[in-house]
């Protein structure tokens, strides 16, 4: 059963596009990468040879580290998750980036003191969205049913990813939902969602 957002205590956040204004620009990362544009960059650098797809992911750290040094915060992001905070919230993020580079992208915008290190899980803790791994990794970490969870994320592996674990989702920052079957909650962005929960 669907979790009421405003009783919900467990959330996950994805981060690029979701707590921060999306940059990543990944047409010109695959063609930094060549990497053929219709594929996902994470499953092709998983189906290369060891020593190459060790490099590219080298080039990928230190061109996502720059990003997330300069990341801006999406608007509403903080706001919203200081109040669940504040309210006692169990708080995770679920990214397709590295560890390191969400941590320091929370400190960015302001958030490093919202999230347990423990519960930022990046691509090296799980396989990445849209397999639910991520999200039954936390719930059993938290000691709840993955169905006790909210998954919020600006695109459709946040959704998909939530479908398959059991759990609830919020899309934002898009103007429309182009995924309304996949879509629990939409709201424009963090400050709507954040006036919803009241």
């Amino acid at each position: 059963m669907e979790v009421r957002l405003c009783a919900a205590r467990h959330w996950v956040f994805d981060m690029d596009g979701t707590l921060t204004i999306a940059v990543h620009d990944f047409p010109a990362i695959k063609r930094a990468l060549n990497i053929p544009q219709e594929h996902d960059i994470l499953h092709h650098l998983a189906a290369l040879p060891e020593a190459e797809a060790q490099a590219k992911h080298a080039w990928l750290l230190e061109h996502e580290r720059e990003l997330a040094i300069a990341s801006v915060a999406a608007p509403g992001a903080v706001e919203l998750v200081r109040a669940l905070h504040a309210r006692g919230c169990r708080l995770g993020i679920l990214t397709r980036n590295a560890h390191e580079l969400a941590l320091l992208t929370l400190a960015a915008i302001g958030l490093g003191d919202c999230f347990a290190s423990a519960d930022v899980v990046g691509r090296e803790e799980a396989p990445p969205k849209p397999d639910p791994g991520g999200l039954l990794h936390l719930a059993a970490q938290w000691g709840v049913a993955p169905e006790q969870l909210v998954m919020v994320g600006d695109y459709r592996f946040d959704l998909d990813c939530a479908r398959a674990a059991g759990a609830s989702s919020v899309l934002v920052n898009l103007a429309e939902n182009p995924w309304p079957e996949l879509t629990d909650h939409h709201a424009l962005d963090c400050a709507e969602l954040l006036e919803r929960l009241g």
